[in-house]
């Protein structure tokens, strides 16, 4: 699928999904309840649109998917032409002496019943015997009688389900730190300017105060073990192999972290009852929606924060929710989710681009399925070693395995709070 072909069905699912939904709105409206019918286009508009997601953060799957089918294609006809090569290598001689082999097996067949087998010249019964003893042993149910001639084609390839890493890290402050935490100044009150007369007495404007953040950093650790045998033996790579699941593993963790962290031995997450982020309500006891299903509360959760973060402002949500953010309308009746990639620019929420990130929590009562704001002033993460191996071939030595332990340091923290904002689902 070229990216052409992509956006044209993104824009037209689209324009069908507006059009299926708001039918669906009038049939709640007009008789309390949506046509059934009408609800289940609307899911089927709404996961194609979903399909095409991807194509908002990057469009190189299109181009993934034509490089695997190609490779396919590649495969089909090669497995094709060595068939062809097999069935030309069958010349005229080779099927006289095929045609001469069954005569003699028919002839052989025909005897038997009629004369005895015993009566049978010598290329009879060996043709007889041949096939007896096919059929008795050439079996690949029984391995002992042909299976271990049949064997399965052995893949080098290992399956994996697909593990979720969150982007966060693409959305705060990164730092590097050469120290066991790092040390960031903050202005904690302020003066405020006082009018005068032209001889009129100027008192000091008190007021003006400073604080320390600190941001330590945490530890993150993998311990594997693997027997000396396996590594020796194994058909893969299997210290590589180790080596790229630990990686992944430890995206996994920060990612997590980042989010949902407590600050105890880890990151403090932008999502931490202990944050310190503001919140706006739904106005829905359970989704995102208000009573009226707008996005009241979505879009007063936006105009809460100060312009100046709203410059540099992105919504932070799961690939759920924002499934149900497409069908929010605002008061003037418009969608406020609209796709981008027609111009070349990211599908937007009310105008401000979005970041799925699969451990914010979906929509529910009492749960915070969105934020919103400046995260590169809000939280500040903190790198201090990158992923590092230790290869141990002693400790473990006595039981055949070498041991290999991945570690790996980092902290943060939210700084900034009044930069971010979270939606909660409850009633107003």
């Amino acid at each position: 699928m070229t990216e052409k072909t992509a956006i044209e069905q993104v824009m037209t699912a689209f324009e069908e999904f507006k059009a299926a939904n708001d039918a669906t709105l009038a049939e709640i409206k007009a008789k309390g309840s949506a046509d059934p019918v009408l609800t289940e286009k609307v899911d089927r508009i709404e996961a194609a649109l979903a399909k095409h997601e991807d194509l908002n953060q990057k469009l190189t799957a299109a181009a993934l998917e034509a490089k695997k089918e190609k490779e396919h294609v590649d495969e089909l006809e090669t497995k094709l032409n060595r068939l062809a090569l097999a069935g030309a290598a069958t010349p005229e001689a080779r099927r006289e002496e095929l045609k001469s082999k069954v005569n003699t097996w028919a002839r052989a067949v025909v005897g038997a019943s009629t004369v005895g087998v015993q009566n049978l010249n010598a290329d009879q019964r060996k043709a007889l015997a041949d096939v007896e003893a096919e059929y008795k042993a050439l079996t690949i149910a029984n391995d002992t009688t042909g299976g271990y001639l049949a064997p399965a084609e052995y893949v080098r390839e290992i399956i994996k389900s697909v593990t979720e890493i969150s982007p966060v890290r693409s959305l705060v402050k990164v730092r590097t730190t050469a120290s066991k935490s790092i040390q960031l100044p903050k202005r904690t009150g302020q003066f405020a300017a006082q009018w005068v007369s032209e001889n009129g007495t100027r008192s000091e404007t008190d007021g003006l105060r400073y604080g320390m953040w600190e941001i330590p950093t945490h530890e993150l650790y993998a311990l594997i073990d693997i027997s000396e045998q396996n590594l020796e033996d194994s058909a893969f790579n299997m210290e590589a192999e180790i080596r790229g699941e630990a990686s992944e593993q430890f995206m996994l963790a920060e990612g997590t972290a980042v989010v949902v962290g407590n600050g105890v031995g880890k990151p403090q997450g932008f999502m931490d009852a202990g944050a310190g982020l503001g919140e706006n309500i739904s106005g829905s006891a359970a989704t995102i929606a208000d009573a009226d299903g707008q996005a009241n509360g979505l879009l007063t959760l936006k105009h809460a924060i100060k312009t100046a973060y709203v410059r540099n402002a992105t919504w932070v949500l799961n690939r759920t929710t924002l499934g149900s953010v497409r069908k929010l309308k605002d008061a003037d009746k418009n969608y406020i989710w609209m796709p981008g990639i027609a111009l070349g620019k990211p599908n937007t929420i009310d105008g401000d681009p979005y970041v799925e990130v699969p451990d914010m929590p979906s929509e529910g009562a009492g749960a915070f399925p969105i934020a919103y704001g400046d995260f590169q002033r809000g939280y500040t993460l903190v790198d201090r070693i990158q992923m590092s191996m230790l290869r141990d071939p002693y400790t473990q030595a006595t039981s055949g395995n070498i041991r290999f332990l991945f570690r790996r340091r980092l902290g943060g923290q939210v700084v900034l709070a009044e930069a971010m904002r979270k939606l909660k689902c409850a009633a107003a």
